[in-house]
């Protein structure tokens, strides 16, 4: 394992579109959403302790979920919870942890990946990002990771890159492309040239935070006149300097539909975001008549085609009901078409106008 190599785990989304399973005070990253006795983060961790060096892994989060951290986590040294004292979207996050690491270590090597993923091929996963390290180690480059995609998916973000690569398999990128219609989704899978943007990056820090001075320079200006109080006692009072003026950007709008020097591995590890209830359905295992069930305890009668989650100790019966998302909990039961889950996050704008922020 290289001492230079970290990963900072973003962890402080609240998973709106997993209500009423994920939470405000208890989101997604948290959950064993796909049933298998383990959280994504934590299964995220696991993922990166094989090849990163323990001490080297952070996780970045709200204040609020700093002891869920912990308790999931116990590994990690408590300094390597990394608390926001607001979201402001993954550039300051992201800024934050490059200014803390290049204060610590000037010669590190960060990869940036989302808490709640799925990722089932592990040996391609870390062949590809030591891949990605190795080219960031010797170019000054930002890396993303694109999914090689298997259908016109219109909820992922796309990557058009160059057809000559400048190194093996690791192209320049020429364009971005936020959530397409199905018309240019199609589109873009028949050219041949688009991936599927994973939001997982890989960089050495002082090159992002010379694309932060160079395309953010207010951002980069907050944290520079405050670097000195990293990684000391007054980083917390930095902080709550720093984040009332930052702005609320992603990493992908800030530096990298920006920056000329990105560049792109084309990958295949078995992939998924788990960005809602029909991503759920489709990485689950499915009884014959085409069902996902996570729960103990359920009898399907003449049902087919739902998603359904409940809680391990409920007996729950489950007859005529077709292509639905039925999730309970201990206060609340959505029962939901599953070409309607878009519009979860209004049905949660609604309960939150009527019964307030109780059931959130």
């Amino acid at each position: 394992m290289n001492k230079h190599h970290y990963v900072a785990i973003m962890a402080g989304g609240i998973g709106s579109r997993f209500w009423p399973s994920s939470r405000t005070s208890y989101p997604k990253q948290f959950l064993d959403i796909l049933n298998t006795g383990k959280s994504l983060i934590r299964w995220t961790y696991e993922r990166y302790a094989a090849f990163i060096p323990a001490d080297n892994i952070f996780v970045v989060t709200s204040e609020e979920y700093v002891e869920i951290t912990k308790k999931q986590l116990p590994e990690l040294p408590a300094g390597n919870i990394l608390a926001e004292p607001s979201r402001k979207n993954t550039a300051p996050c992201i800024a934050y942890i490059s200014f803390k690491l290049a204060q610590k270590d000037p010669e590190a090597s960060l990869i940036v990946a989302p808490s709640d993923h799925m990722i089932l091929d592990t040996d391609n996963f870390k062949r590809i990002t030591l891949q990605a390290l190795d080219f960031v180690g010797h170019i000054k480059s930002l890396i993303t990771l694109g999914i090689k995609p298997t259908h016109p998916n219109t909820g992922y973000g796309y990557i058009q890159h160059a057809t000559i690569p400048v190194a093996e398999s690791i192209y320049k990128v020429k364009t971005f492309t936020e959530k397409p219609n199905l018309e240019l989704a199609r589109t873009f899978i028949s050219s041949g040239d688009f991936l599927w943007n994973a939001g997982i990056f890989v960089w050495q820090v002082k090159t992002l935070i010379r694309a932060l001075e160079i395309h953010q320079p207010e951002m980069f200006e907050l944290f520079d006149n405050e670097k000195q109080n990293l990684n000391t006692k007054k980083e917390k009072e930095a902080l709550s300097r720093i984040y009332p003026l930052c702005t609320n950007v992603s990493i992908d709008f800030a530096v990298m539909e920006k920056a000329d020097n990105v560049y792109v591995i084309p990958s295949s590890f078995g992939w998924s975001d788990l960005g809602t209830w029909n991503s759920a359905y489709d990485n689950l295992e499915k009884d014959y008549l085409g069902n996902a069930v996570a729960g103990d305890n359920v009898i399907v009668i003449d049902a087919t085609k739902c998603m359904v989650s409940v809680p391990k100790n409920k007996l729950v019966v489950l007859q005529g009901i077709d292509d639905s998302i039925i999730v309970d909990t201990a206060d609340v039961l959505l029962i939901c078409k599953k070409d309607k889950e878009q519009h979860i996050k209004e049905y949660v704008a609604e309960v939150k106008r009527n019964k307030g922020d109780r059931y959130l």
